[in-house]
């Protein structure tokens, strides 16, 4: 790592904070490290349990007035934040560059969605719909009523920084719920610039800013969010191991959990696909991020009738990626989040060979010029296996795609279906029957299932979660907003006569 790279990466923290408007935080032990050259670009004061308890105390307090502002209102604070994020898009993907090592069109799209999420929520707003039921006994109304539901805890991970906590909070807000963030530890200054104009947001509302929250920390600070019991919904997205421990410790105080867990995502190519398509789709989704979304796509479930061709055109394209600095123009795969993530795809490769697999291009360290020793890069990998092995069915969080071949379409299902995970899935093929068999009850058993297109790229408009060990929760779009809030069940009666049910009588 030289100087020049140490020196420019820091300095421009300083400026984008600037631009931002945000005094620079106090420093301390919690460094920040860019995954681009491995430099620290601050260290930051975590905040410690007195705090802590003191920002869940002050979201709790809000919520006592936030509930009762009609949810257009509470929405005009979430319309005053999607106007400072399209001032600051720029500024905010950056920031999102520097700490994820995204390239800056995915680091643009993930601010992009922030600003999406919010025009979502402003309009649902005036849809927070409850049902009016048919009562069986006369002169009596039957309904429901939806009411907001209390603090919304949000743990969110490094790979998606700001997108996110705002399909959380801008969903939370116009429930009627403050928030309280507590952000990944490799990922405080995105979290430091969406709170600081959130706050600003709502001043410009003229609503309480202590509606939102924000905690800096590691670990144990996401532990005292999670076992606060004035905390009454905790949406957590990371690994396996960590919903785990997060949903018995929020079940055994009866809060409620929205989990957002591991992805080991599969596509079916059927002998009918369009192959220009599905190296298109496969691609993208294999390697974008270097391999790092809960949606990326890692193994590949092809018809042996094409699977020559279709893995020497993927190879073709494999050789052709640019991987290296995401700021320099043309790069098209980033950084690895640090040597653990290296460690992990080395070691999945060692094994995937010990299991019998062919490696048929990448998996070898790459040292990009001008960002020093201290980032970890990999050429994405592509291992052909005879069949769906222990390491297969592990998730690893890197540019590694398993490719395993299939003579009969209950066998891809199955293939398919075969692991513990449960997030996004994708068939590409031209024949009616596949893609409606993969859509139904017995095909795909995963929460997002696609017809010709990858396992990445969720739109906002639908709700976005998994089943099995990806954790069963639904953030985002459609009726994803009836996590955030409690249903009520009322009769009224408009009569003069009391009926009971089941026809009891106390005369």
């Amino acid at each position: 790592m030289t100087e020049t790279v140490t020196v420019r990466y820091a300095d421009r923290i300083a400026a984008l904070l600037r631009a931002l408007d945000i005094e620079y935080p106090p420093t301390g032990d919690m460094e920040v490290v860019c995954p681009i050259n491995g430099e620290v670009l601050i260290g930051l004061r975590p905040h410690g349990p007195a705090e802590i308890d003191a920002a869940i105390a002050a979201a709790a307090a809000a919520f006592d007035s936030w509930r009762t502002v009609p949810a257009p209102r509470r929405a005009a604070v979430v319309r005053e934040l999607a106007t400072l994020l399209r001032r600051h898009q720029d500024e905010l993907a950056e920031l999102v560059t520097l700490e994820v090592g995204k390239i800056p069109a995915e680091a643009r799209g993930e601010v992009q969605e922030m600003i999406d999420i919010c025009e979502f929520a402003v309009g649902l707003s005036r849809q927070l719909y409850g049902y009016t039921m048919a009562s069986e006994r006369p002169g009596h109304r039957l309904m429901e009523t939806w009411h907001p539901l209390g603090v919304v805890g949000v743990i969110s991970a490094f790979n998606f920084p700001v997108a996110v906590w705002a399909w959380n909070t801008a969903i939370a807000l116009v429930c009627g719920d403050p928030v309280v963030w507590k952000p990944s530890d490799r990922t405080p200054l995105t979290a430091l610039a969406c709170h600081a104009l959130l706050r600003r947001a709502a001043a410009a509302a003229e609503a309480d800013p202590e509606i939102h929250q924000l905690i800096l920390g590691r670990a144990e600070a996401g532990a005292r969010v999670v076992d606060d019991e004035r905390v009454a919904l905790v949406s957590a997205t990371g690994s396996v191991p960590m919903g785990r421990t997060v949903a018995p410790r929020v079940a055994a105080r009866f809060g409620r959990c929205l989990l957002e867990l591991g992805g080991n995502n599969a596509a079916v190519v059927a002998p009918s696909a369009d192959l220009d398509l599905a190296v298109r789709g496969i691609v993208f989704a294999a390697v974008g991020t270097a391999g790092q979304r809960c949606t990326s796509l890692r193994r590949l479930i092809v018809h042996s009738r094409v699977a020559d061709e279709l893995l020497d055109r993927l190879v073709r394209a494999y050789r052709q990626l640019r991987v290296g600095n995401p700021l320099d123009s043309g790069t098209q795969v980033g950084p690895l989040r640090g040597p653990d993530a290296w460690v992990a795809m080395r070691d999945a490769l060692v094994r995937a060979r010990g299991e019998g697999g062919e490696l048929l291009c990448g998996g070898d360290a790459v040292e990009p010029d001008g960002v020093g020793p201290g980032g970890y890069y990999a050429d994405p990998a592509i291992v052909r296996m005879p069949a769906q092995t222990e390491v297969v069915r592990t998730e690893t969080f890197a540019p590694i795609l398993y490719v395993l071949t299939y003579d009969e379409f209950e066998t891809a299902l199955t293939l398919h279906n075969g692991v513990p995970q449960g997030l996004s899935s994708a068939i590409f093929t031209t024949d009616q029957r596949e893609a409606e068999r993969f859509l139904a009850a017995d095909g795909s058993d995963c929460g997002i299932a696609n017809v010709n297109i990858g396992t990445s790229g969720a739109e906002i408009g639908g709700a976005f979660g998994g089943e099995k060990h990806t954790g069963g929760g639904r953030e985002s779009g459609s009726d994803a907003w009836k996590a955030y809030m409690r249903r009520a069940t009322n009769t009224i009666n408009y009569s003069s006569e009391l009926p009971l049910a089941q026809g009891i009588r106390f005369d």
